[in-house]
């Protein structure tokens, strides 16, 4: 059997890009290793249905990991590769083996942050399937549960304990909540969602210390849980490409197509640090489900045909109780922002750059009034449309006639 093409890490990007490359017609041997032992499952679950269902979570898997055997996919479960020898173009595993490639994907995600404090081995992450079944010990009636992390997963998780009767305390050491990831309007209802249904703060506060029954605030304030979660972020998991000598800048660096400065390595997903035409030459990660999707089919086509660059824009969504944060593009690029009321509560944010350039837009509310217009505002987005700002304010006009503009 002669060199194929490999993928080293078994999440959505990894699965996506298997079927993709068995799509552009590479007749050749396509190989998925991951470290897990569960086929690519959906991820957005586990902070969600997976903790609140009465019934034992099971991974749920992506729609191509149940495509591998019509695909003639070979996954290897349960393996951690040691090394890439780059010259050779094998990649060695821990237990002494070792495969040719032909040309080689890195989707090997990120790991979930840990607490650099005193005890922070103490305090529980949730990054994957197994960890679910730690947290569903404590998400209970009458629990208090301790999240040290203002941000999408701190937040989803506290509104699922919530759902289960538990108590939440969340603490956040910035001032206000989705200091990263969320325009400060959208973030400041968000906060209020979460007030209405007793979740409790303590903003712009650091951890000096987790116990076991807690943690200490850098003030000295103590506050008693019955266990604490670290929701601070993820780390890419960027030690293979590291070790290997491929550039790294908070994640594996790549070109618009996903290439790696080795022509014959590819990275997607939430590893890679990737250059996309509609927002520069600066590398950006983008830690999403659905860019991990976009990006793993674009890194299959582009192993076996000529490359393609990046073009979809980057989307996202949390669910918040009975509603539903979107974003797309990158907001924080806009310059001027337009505002365009839904309804009473609910109003969609449009982000343009100094040029007029739409660059980004955001909303949170009931998804029965997001999913249109974020759907043609992603395309806009895609398209660098300079839409009139009038348009996009005025809800009575429909924003697919700037499609066509």
């Amino acid at each position: 059997m002669g060199k194929g093409m490999v993928i080293i890490g078994a999440g959505e990007a990894g699965g996506c890009a298997a079927v993709a490359i068995r799509q552009a017609g590479w007749p050749g041997p396509v190989t998925i290793i991951g470290e897990e032992r569960h086929p690519p499952y959906e991820r957005p679950p586990l902070s969600k249905t997976h903790i609140t269902d009465e019934g034992a979570p099971e991974p749920r898997l992506s729609a191509e990991a149940q495509k591998f055997d019509e695909f003639d996919i070979l996954h290897r479960a349960d393996i951690r590769v040691s090394r890439i020898d780059r010259d050779g173009k094998r990649v060695h595993i821990e237990d002494g083996g070792s495969m040719g490639y032909e040309k080689l994907l890195l989707a090997t995600g990120a790991q979930a942050r840990s607490l650099p404090v005193k005890g922070g081995e103490y305090a529980l992450t949730l990054r994957s399937h197994e960890d679910v079944w730690a947290l569903r010990q404590f998400f209970r009636q009458d629990r208090h549960i301790v999240i040290v992390g203002g941000g999408l997963i701190g937040l989803e998780l506290a509104a699922s304990a919530n759902r289960l009767g538990a108590r939440v305390t969340v603490i956040e050491s910035q001032d206000r909540l989705l200091a990263r990831a969320v325009p400060a309007d959208i973030a400041a209802r968000i906060h209020e969602t979460h007030r209405r249904h007793g979740v409790r703060f303590r903003l712009a506060v650091a951890v000096e210390e987790i116990t076991r029954t807690g943690v200490r605030l850098r003030n000295g304030d103590r506050i008693d849980g019955d266990v604490v979660v670290a929701a601070v972020g993820a780390q890419p998991d960027v030690a293979l490409a590291a070790a290997a000598d491929l550039p790294v800048d908070n994640g594996i660096v790549t070109d618009a197509g996903l290439r790696t400065a080795d022509p014959d390595i590819f990275a997607c997903g939430d590893c890679a640090a990737t250059r996309h035409p509609l927002f520069g030459d600066a590398p950006r990660r983008f830690e999403s489900w659905q860019v991990a999707r976009d990006q793993g089919e674009l890194a299959g086509r582009n192993m076996v045909l000529a490359s393609q660059d990046q073009s979809a824009a980057p989307w996202f969504w949390s669910d918040q109780y009975d509603q539903q944060l979107q974003i797309a593009g990158l907001p924080e690029l806009g310059e001027t922002v337009v505002k365009r009321t839904l309804d009473e509560e609910t109003a969609l944010h449009f982000y343009l750059s100094e040029n007029g350039t739409l660059v980004g837009a955001a909303a949170f509310g009931p998804l029965s009034l997001l999913a249109r217009d974020m759907r043609i505002s992603q395309r806009l987005i895609a398209g660098r449309a300079r839409p009139d700002a009038t348009v996009l304010a005025a809800p009575d006009q429909r924003l697919k006639t700037l499609l066509a503009a």
